[in-house]
């Protein structure tokens, strides 16, 4: 199944695939249209007079809407490499994956290449007079059909570049990314309403008697379909997972352990490895912390001596906040998970509260060290978080966080402000941990 998940998610982040659906589409259309009109002239119907044509005007129109959206699409791929290229500098690389997924943008190339191949086919069907039998072939309602399609096209690069210009407003590329992550935790932990909250004891470590699973390829790990791992050992066995997904694979590291030693080595290493989707890039399929690795790259890319754009960082920290909420209040994956038949799969690198928390804060308080409308920004994130989850955040998650406060407030101390902005911070912190 993971490895279904894997192929679905690069067709999605592919720029390829639905243009060239739309294309095939297109020539099937063409080819449908034209046995319509020579239907049409068989049976001697006639069309209104706006869709009647000679063969030099039908040939003029053909050419121009064919010429017209094929420099469309050029304008349409430009103005997509220069969003990306914009979004990588101006933000983080890491938001650029989103831009590549956008549905809307990928049937807009699709609407105008596919425009561009009706044509094509169309015109090659138009013939003289004087071509091969003599009689002229006019497809008057499939010239209809282009005009129809190239004027839709007109409408589709203007609806492109305005939703290209919304789409770069930095409050939009956050709300995709938070609104991504946030299906992620959902789908990924278990919901709040599950049994309580005390963590799993973390598992031992592997024994030196079990069969170690060293991976064989680099690259980060996207996807672990840990039913799949389970089976790697026979009935009754114990896996212990030594890898967690959102981490870089390097190859001939551990992947798991197996107790006691499976009977097929061979079909346990096998069946080990392929439970385990490596790639290129790091995707949010399962990667709970991807998403907030991405907002806070936003962050600390606002908070760069070369920007330097505190209201960005605060527009990134709240959406930051609002996905570390939603991680926060359901419960990460059991650490000890009993399988079928009796198989038990252990994860000690499993991702914990603390170790989203960390992944939130950490690089983003130390940026911002020495401005205090920053910290101040920060020290109030913190707090909305702790009080509007109550009891529902596990007591090691709270400690995190109010860690973290201190942290913060520590870092404004020692940095080089004036008394008053110091002040300020700690006066902030008081008021809401002290």
């Amino acid at each position: 199944m993971v490895r279904l998940d894997a192929v679905t998610e690069r067709i999605r982040s592919s720029l390829f695939f639905v243009p060239m659906a739309f294309v095939v589409a297109s020539v099937v259309l063409a080819l449908v249209s034209i046995v319509v009109d020579k239907r049409l002239v068989t049976n001697g119907t006639e069309l209104p007079l706006g869709l009647t044509s000679t063969v030099d005007s039908a040939r003029a129109v053909l050419s121009t809407v064919a010429g017209a959206t094929i420099t469309f699409a050029g304008i349409a791929f430009s103005v997509s490499l220069l969003l990306i290229q914009q979004a990588s500098s101006q933000y983080s690389p890491r938001v650029v994956h989103g831009l590549f997924r956008d549905p809307f943008n990928k049937r807009i190339m699709g609407v105008v290449v596919g425009t561009f191949t009706f044509c094509l086919v169309v015109l090659r069907s138009v013939r003289g007079s004087l071509e091969e039998d003599g009689s002229p072939v006019i497809p008057n309602l499939s010239v209809g059909l282009a005009v129809v399609f190239g004027l839709i096209s007109i409408l589709s690069i203007v609806a492109f570049i305005n939703h290209s210009a919304h789409s770069m407003d930095v409050s939009n590329i956050l709300a995709n990314v938070t609104a991504e992550a946030k299906d992620t935790v959902r789908s990924q932990w278990r919901s709040p309403d599950s049994e309580s909250f005390d963590d799993d004891p973390v598992p031992d470590g592997p024994d030196d008697d079990d069969l170690v699973v060293v991976l064989d390829q680099d690259g980060w790990i996207q996807q672990v379909d840990l039913h799949a791992l389970s089976l790697a050992s026979d009935p009754g066995g114990t896996v212990l997972l030594s890898i967690a997904v959102g981490r870089y694979a390097i190859s001939g590291t551990p992947l798991c352990s197996i107790r006691p030693v499976p009977h097929d080595r061979d079909e346990s290493i096998r069946c080990a490895r392929s439970s385990v989707v490596i790639g290129d890039t790091r995707t949010m399929q399962q990667d709970v912390g991807y998403g907030l690795r991405q907002l806070a790259d936003v962050a600390l890319k606002a908070l760069s001596p070369g920007i330097n754009d505190p209201t960005t960082a605060q527009d990134a920290l709240f959406h930051l906040g609002s996905v570390l909420h939603e991680a926060l209040e359901h419960r990460p994956p059991r650490r000890r998970q009993s399988m079928d038949d009796d198989r038990v799969l252990l994860l000690p690198e499993a991702t914990t509260h603390r170790d989203l928390v960390n992944l939130a804060f950490d690089e983003v308080r130390l940026a911002a060290r020495g401005l205090p409308r920053v910290c101040l920004y920060l020290l109030e994130l913190i707090s909305l978080i702790d009080e509007s989850l109550g009891d529902v955040i596990t007591d090691d998650a709270r400690e995190a966080l109010r860690s973290q406060a201190r942290l913060i407030r520590d870092g404004a101390d020692g940095a080089d402000l004036s008394d008053h902005d110091r002040r300020r911070v700690t006066d902030a912190w008081e008021q809401r941990f002290g």
